[in-house]
């Protein structure tokens, strides 16, 4: 391909705008536009999702009200830029259209819901998988994701965001159907998961969760339960943490009252 002057300026000022994964100038232009009020602990939280290019992902646990939406839209948007526009996210049918919504409003991201009805028309104008879409982010729920499995397995995704992703906790028991159908589906594809609570019963749902993002991290099932599947001691909650800090992200409220301001609630007691 024969290059004019102009476009051979362009692609070097482009080599000279790569920039290093953790820094804050790697979501500059891409954001410029937003119509949000970023807090530092949301880009915090993006930068460590693209931390490693080797990374298959990041799981982001911050607890709720903390914007977790938000730091999903910063990576969406920063792939968007980079013209890298293979993106799904897996999310509960009630909050389809939220995500969608906000996409919309907040980061000028175009986005299609797929269920039954719009799946089937795209077939029949003859796309042949809908989850292919040109230059719009693909929504569908869980269910919908394990029905449509073989086609989300086909697509070559850049990115899939599994929002309240505790809902696949137990995707290491066989019976666990549509975590297992997702996980599988998705296994070679960079993953992002959000959810609030990531530990809620048992130490094995750390391990569901960060299997979907890397089988490496805690070896199998067996060999994970023989080292933390019984009563801990400090240094075995040490270690743990130790092996979570590389794949998972977590922020507490009480870590951002300096620049967050929470209504306090207060309980009304009538008397009867």
């Amino acid at each position: 391909m024969n290059l004019t002057s102009y476009h051979a300026k362009y692609f070097s000022h482009e080599l000279t705008r790569q920039l290093p994964s953790n820094d804050i100038g790697k979501f500059t232009a891409s954001l410029q536009d937003a119509q949000v009020d970023l807090n530092p602990h949301q880009v915090e939280a993006a930068l460590f999702a693209f931390k490693s290019p080797l990374s298959n992902g990041a799981i982001l646990a911050d607890e709720v009200g903390l914007g977790k939406t938000i730091e999903a839209g910063i990576i969406l948007s920063q792939k968007w830029a980079e013209r890298k526009r293979c993106l799904l996210i897996i999310c509960p049918s009630n909050l389809r259209k939220q995500w969608s919504q906000e996409l919309s409003d907040k980061f000028f991201l175009p986005s299609v819901i797929l269920e039954t009805k719009s799946f089937n028309n795209e077939i029949k104008e003859k796309n042949f998988n809908p989850f292919h879409q040109k230059d719009k982010i693909v929504i569908c729920s869980f269910q919908f994701a394990k029905s449509k499995a073989s086609y989300v397995e086909a697509t070559n995704w850049n990115l899939v965001i599994i929002d309240e992703a505790h809902r696949l906790r137990n995707v290491y028991k066989t019976s666990n159907v549509i975590g297992n159908a997702i996980r599988q589906a998705l296994l070679p594809r960079k993953k992002v998961l959000l959810t609030a609570t990531p530990l809620q019963n048992s130490v094995l749902e750390l391990y569901g969760l960060v299997s979907i993002i890397d089988d490496f991290v805690f070896g199998d099932l067996k060999s994970f339960k023989s080292q933390y599947s019984r009563q801990l001691e400090e240094e075995d909650y040490y270690e743990l943490k130790k092996r979570l800090q590389p794949v998972c992200k977590r922020t507490l409220r009480r870590q951002v009252l300096e620049y967050i301001s929470y209504t306090e609630r207060r309980a009304i007691c009538e008397e009867y």
